[in-house]
């Protein structure tokens, strides 16, 4: 297993961003404090060994985790997923509950992408935009720009993971979705690329569970059927899997970025 470092970074959120349209942000939400689409900043990192840098010629993997869990989540993932390759797992700057506290009943350092666990309509488009930014941002501010940069996110993050090709695709040499869902795209500019992402044919790995009970299964569908439309997908679906990862998906995710020599030589 490799060795991981965590890395805070010295800035604050910042609520008065100039860069995001006032008609991105909305009302305040009921669940966690704060506005829908509010501008959010990163600055929580884990990186993989080296701080990120033991295989620069590799892509990085960009790690998404979902609600209420934090930057540990996926790091523990990747030395199945992706053994060889750097990746940097980023903290959600909205905090749910810090160590030691009781608030929203999470026994350990929890965050959010967004003002609610699954939210929906103008406030999940809203709030899409606003993380997927916050996550390019970091990117812009802390990757090389010659380096290949890979999302792999669950849940919200799976959904982010998504956001990022809808805001910046020309940055993302491809993406993974794992139980992931789809903001709808109704408020104007919070997918600024949808209407060409599709010439970019972004390879997509898009897996989720039969049985999931958090996101619905039309979300799912629908979810599966834009990626068919706007990437080069590969989508997979696991009978009796809730709103969760599986050794077989694992598995399949192996084999998809051996075949697009994302992660060469884990096989």
């Amino acid at each position: 297993m490799s060795e991981i470092r965590e890395h805070e970074t010295s800035d604050s959120h910042d609520s008065s961003n100039p860069n995001t349209p006032t008609g991105l942000i909305g009302h305040e939400s009921q669940v966690v404090p704060g506005r829908f689409g509010e501008p959010l900043q990163v600055t929580h990192v884990q990186y993989s060994r080296g701080g990120g840098n033991a295989a620069p010629r590799r892509p990085l993997f960009l790690c998404l985790h979902g609600w209420g869990s934090n930057e540990a989540d996926l790091a523990d993932m990747m030395r199945y997923v992706a053994p060889y390759n750097d990746f940097a797992s980023l903290r959600a700057p909205l905090v749910l509950q810090k160590a030691g506290s009781g608030e929203f009943g999470f026994g350990q350092g929890a965050y959010s992408w967004f003002h609610d666990c699954v939210p929906s309509g103008e406030d999940l488009d809203r709030d899409a935009y606003a993380a997927a930014q916050a996550i390019d941002d970091w990117v812009a501010r802390n990757v090389s720009e010659d380096r290949a940069v890979v999302p792999i996110g669950f849940s919200q993050g799976g959904l982010l993971a998504i956001q990022l090709l809808r805001v910046h695709p020309e940055r993302y040499a491809a993406s993974i979705s794992l139980s992931g869902f789809l903001a709808p795209g109704i408020v104007a500019g919070s997918a600024p690329a949808d209407s060409y992402v599709a010439e970019l044919n972004i390879p997509v790995f898009y897996g989720y569970g039969k049985n999931d009970t958090v996101i619905p299964m039309p979300e799912l569908f629908a979810t599966a059927a834009w990626l068919d439309e706007h990437t080069f997908l590969t989508s997979k679906s696991y009978r009796g899997l809730d709103h969760a990862v599986s050794l077989n998906e694992f598995s399949d995710l192996r084999d998809w970025l051996a075949t697009h020599d994302i992660a060469p030589g884990i096989l």
